[in-house]
């Protein structure tokens, strides 16, 4: 038997892909949970909230994170959470997933030691089964 991941996060606005992500994830049980922010500054207030209680079953062991949301974008989120990584007490391993193909965008995501991988939209099937795969 797999063990699967228990809690994954999507942090995107876009509910056309968010609600693909979700059928995928559900269809190849891949993880037991998944957890949906529109934007970066509902999931830094959720992270920043479990700093108190520290419960590592609401932490997500992944994070699927979308650059252009309103209210705090994806880089407003990693400059934040980047902050607060350590003292969650969990490894989390964090991928930007964006429609920009601009390589300045891409560089510097990869420059930035919270992030795994930067994935370009669509996502496939194959991208998020080896992504579940790999982690567990």
């Amino acid at each position: 038997m797999i063990n699967k991941i228990g809690l994954a996060c999507i942090i995107d606005d876009d509910n056309m892909y968010v609600n693909l992500i979700k059928k995928i994830v559900e269809a190849k049980s891949l993880c037991h949970n998944l957890m949906v922010f529109k934007n970066g500054r509902d999931a830094l207030n959720y992270f920043e909230a479990i700093l108190t209680s520290l419960d590592k079953k609401t932490i997500p062991e992944i994070i699927f994170l979308d650059l252009n949301m309103p209210i705090m974008d994806g880089w407003e989120f990693l400059e934040n959470f980047t902050k607060i990584k350590n003292k969650l007490g969990k490894t989390i391993t964090l991928y930007i997933v964006s429609s920009s193909i601009n390589p300045v965008d891409i560089e510097r995501a990869k420059g930035i030691n919270s992030v795994e991988d930067y994935l370009v939209k669509p996502v496939t099937i194959e991208d998020l089964e080896s992504i579940f795969l790999k982690e567990v």
